[in-house]
């Protein structure tokens, strides 16, 4: 049986399906209210050890003269990256966590967006700048202070910026160029690409190839260069004579190497998966993975699998014990 809606029905139905969002409702965790508290009192917590971890792993690289050297100056930009990383997602979610509303306007959605997009692009930049770094070290020692001088440093840490803020900048300019009239919830904890693409009343396929395209540029390509560099590590690696050398090179690579691993994985499956294989919960929870799980381990991996680093947390200790007792 066909229902025919009246004129005045169907100019109601076409107004509210044209009418402009003008902001979205974060679901977050919405459909889980038994344990929000609990959530909320978990998310603080790993926040506030993200941010001590990676801030002392800042203060003591800067402190330490034994740490001076190329591969803790990469490392310290990337414990600041981390930072700024779950700055932009965890506070939000927090707060919507405890007031249970979730409202976010337009530009506020835009901006979070942005930053998080441009911010994970660097994190796999500076990934494949630290393993650039680990090559000339291993493969070419001889030249790695005229290599890996601090002006190249600088240059490669300033060129992955460059490279990465124009272009997210336009790819978000982009998607909310596109019309949203339908639903405005969310059903995410923050603004993410593939849960804002599902509420856009145009086509998205020119935001989806630019999508696939970004993340050949920022994410396979990168990977690629990773996998060359240690292709050519292990090989330069096996070659050596020494045992203790072979597991010296291991270990200065091996905590580089787990966190290349833990990211391009969550990468991959998050944003090169199909739509129709993807679910809402599914997306969420890597979601919780790639921007909480993943920095709480990184400074763990780099400190508890690097005698340097552990050997200057101790003599800050000591500092600080001494200072406290005086």
């Amino acid at each position: 049986m066909e229902i025919v809606l009246s004129a005045d029905e169907e100019q109601s139905k076409t107004e509210i399906s044209n009418m402009t969002i003008t902001e979205f409702i974060l679901l977050g965790f919405s459909d889980v209210p038994h344990i929000q508290w609990m959530l909320f009192g978990i998310f603080l917590l790993m926040y506030l050890t993200i941010l001590m971890c990676n801030s002392t792993i800042m203060l003591i690289t800067r402190m330490d003269p034994a740490l001076q050297t190329p591969m803790y100056f990469f490392l310290s930009n990337f414990s600041f990256v981390e930072i700024c990383y779950v700055t932009v997602t965890i506070p939000r979610m927090l707060m919507d966590l405890c007031t249970q509303k979730g409202t976010i306007s337009l530009l506020s959605c835009a901006v979070q967006l942005c930053f998080v997009i441009m911010l994970g692009g660097m994190e796999f930049l500076l990934l494949t700048v630290m393993a650039y770094d680990r090559y000339v070290a291993i493969c070419n020692p001889l030249h790695y202070p005229l290599v890996m001088n601090n002006k190249v440093c600088v240059q490669l840490v300033a060129s992955c910026w460059i490279s990465i803020i124009p272009v997210v900048t336009g790819q978000t300019y982009q998607i909310f160029s596109l019309p949203y009239c339908g639903s405005n919830k969310i059903n995410h904890y923050f603004c993410d690409i593939p849960p804002i693409l599902k509420l856009a009343c145009g086509d998205t396929f020119v935001n989806n190839l630019a999508i696939y395209v970004a993340s050949v540029v920022f994410i396979m390509v990168p990977f690629l260069l990773i996998l060359v560099s240690y292709g050519k590590i292990i090989c330069n690696i096996l070659n050596l004579s020494s045992a203790g050398g072979r597991s010296k090179a291991f270990s200065t690579c091996s905590s580089h190497l787990i966190v290349v691993v833990l990211f391009y994985g969550t990468a991959t499956i998050t944003y090169a998966q199909p739509k129709s294989n993807r679910s809402e919960s599914m997306g969420k929870l890597l979601s919780l993975f790639y921007t909480i799980l993943i920095p709480l381990l990184n400074p763990i991996i780099y400190t508890l699998r690097n005698k340097d680093i552990m050997v200057a947390l101790r003599k800050l200790q000591t500092k600080l014990s001494t200072y406290g007792n005086s």
